[in-house]
C-alpha cells in the first residue's frame, strides 16, 4: 500500500467502543504504545474492525502538534505520545521533526520554522507528539 501520510503504525487493535455514529479504536502499537481513533460506525463494520484485529494506523504529519510544555494545562486531543527528537530537517518555509518513542516507533511532525525556533527544537530534546483521534485513519488488510 502506498499512501501519503507519513506517519504508519503496525499495531493490534485492543479495544473497541461502539457509539450511535462513532466508534472509538484503541490500536496497540508495537513499541507498546497505544493510539486512539474514532471512526464512523459503517466504516468500523465494513473494516470488520475488532479486538485483536491487526491494523495501519495512519497520521498526516501536519496534523501532528508538539508540545513541549504542558503548563499545567490538561487538552482534550486523546493521542499525547511522549519521545525525543531525533531530527529536525528545516525547509524553506516548515521543517520536519522526528519523534522517536519510547517503544522505538518514530512520528514525523511538520510544523513552521518559527515553531522550531519558539520551541527550541533540538536533537535528543524531550517533546510530547499530539493529534486528535479524529487525525488517524484504520487501514486492514484484504
Amino acid at each position: 500500500m502506498k499512501v501519503s501520510a507519513r506517519n504508519q503504525f503496525k499495531g493490534v487493535v485492543s479495544e473497541v467502543r461502539p457509539g450511535s455514529v462513532y466508534t472509538e479504536v484503541l490500536v496497540r502499537l508495537q513499541g507498546g504504545d497505544t493510539l486512539v481513533a474514532t471512526v464512523t460506525k459503517e466504516s468500523a463494520e465494513s473494516l470488520a474492525i475488532q479486538a485483536g484485529k491487526e491494523v495501519i494506523a495512519m497520521i498526516k504529519a501536519p496534523h501532528v502538534i508538539i508540545v513541549t510544555d504542558f503548563g499545567g494545562y490538561r487538552i482534550s486531543a486523546r493521542n499525547q505520545l511522549q519521545g525525543t527528537v531525533t531530527q529536525v530537517k528545516l525547509g524553506a518555509i516548515n521543517s520536519e521533526v522526528d519523534i522517536e518513542l519510547k517503544g522505538g516507533e518514530t512520528v514525523a511532525a511538520t510544523v513552521t520554522n518559527e515553531s522550531v525556533e519558539a520551541l527550541d527544537l533540538r536533537q535528543g530534546q524531550p517533546v510530547t507528539a499530539v493529534f486528535k483521534a479524529g487525525s488517524v485513519i484504520l487501514a486492514v488488510a484484504g
